[in-house]
């Protein structure tokens, strides 16, 4: 009998084909670099056909069949999938391991209690959690080794079941002395001349903070060797207080007490659409999405006063 391809394998594959790049592919799947090219390789010594065109230099290049069995892949890892998954819904609502992935503007300020909620009104559920940038946990997701993401939208999550749980707004963070603490709103055109602080690439606070911003026709992205980039909202807010500029901040973090007593104040920003959507999502079609809307209600934190999602 023809041996077939493993699991692992598929999922090595269908990584490589969705990210295009070795490195990242690898650390989607957990594995060292090598090991995937190791995997690929066997797996084309197993079927005896070349999924890589390797003639390309260092480019991943698909050939037309790697095109196909990639394709076909995704489609049979997700069948495996259903398998464990439909095993798991047949039993009480909220059982067994349960996989969330929550990005970094969240998860410190949700997680603490969250985990705590659950399990009092879940007990036999098991958590995992893992907290990524955007970008790596949809990966993840995708590739089957997250169960569920919380994030905030607008985000790169199509090909996923959403669900808006409420909105987030933003909020201005500036120095207390600043000409602008004064005021007791503060529309985004006065902020288009503003050094803002944002988060680096891979965060989708940052391209969200870049949106509310452009929407001032005045406003552009600081040339390089002036911006102010920082991997973090403490030291985002550390930076504000000492007076390097102004930043948008959730109101997520700032009801879960982040400014701790900084020099700082905040202020709603008006004359556009300032905020984001906190949601959930999930692969199309999961025999669990029972499960994750039964969920949805204990997500937000008790006191978080923002509105439902529109």
């Amino acid at each position: 009998m023809t041996p077939l391809p493993s699991a692992q394998q598929l999922r090595y594959l269908i990584a490589l084909a969705d990210l295009r790049h070795f490195g990242r592919a690898a650390q989607a799947c957990a594995v060292t670099q090598s090991t995937l090219s190791a995997g690929i390789l066997a797996l084309e010594r197993q079927l005896d056909i070349q999924l890589l065109d390797r003639k390309v230099g260092k480019r991943v290049v698909f050939t037309p069949i790697g095109d196909e069995v990639a394709a076909r892949a995704r489609h049979a890892l997700d069948a495996l999938q259903t398998v464990q998954a439909v095993a798991d819904a047949s039993r009480a609502p909220m059982t067994g391991l349960l996989r969330i992935g929550v990005i970094p503007t969240i998860g410190p300020f949700v997680l603490p209690g969250l985990v705590s909620r659950l399990h009092a009104q879940f007990p036999h559920i098991r958590l995992s959690v893992n907290e990524d940038l955007t970008g790596n946990v949809m990966d993840k997701l995708v590739l089957g080794r997250l169960d569920l993401v919380l994030l905030a939208m607008p985000c790169a999550c199509e090909g996923t079941e959403t669900l808006p749980l409420w909105r987030d707004d933003f909020m201005l963070v500036l120095p207390a002395r600043h000409p602008l603490a004064a005021l007791e709103a503060i529309s985004v055109e006065r902020i288009g001349t503003e050094r803002m602080i944002l988060l680096e690439d891979g965060h989708c606070l940052r391209d969200q903070t870049l949106a509310v911003c452009r929407q001032e026709r005045g406003w552009s992205t600081p040339d390089s060797e002036e911006e102010f980039v920082v991997t973090s909202l403490y030291t985002l807010v550390d930076m504000v207080a000492d007076g390097l500029g102004l930043a948008l901040l959730p109101r997520l973090a700032v009801e879960s007490g982040i400014l701790r007593d900084l020099p700082v104040v905040v202020r709603p920003v008006t004359g556009c659409q300032a905020w984001r959507t906190i949601g959930l999502a999930w692969r199309p079609r999961s025999p669990r999405a029972a499960d994750f809307r039964l969920l949805a209600p204990h997500i937000r934190p008790p006191s978080v006063t923002a509105p439902p999602a529109d």
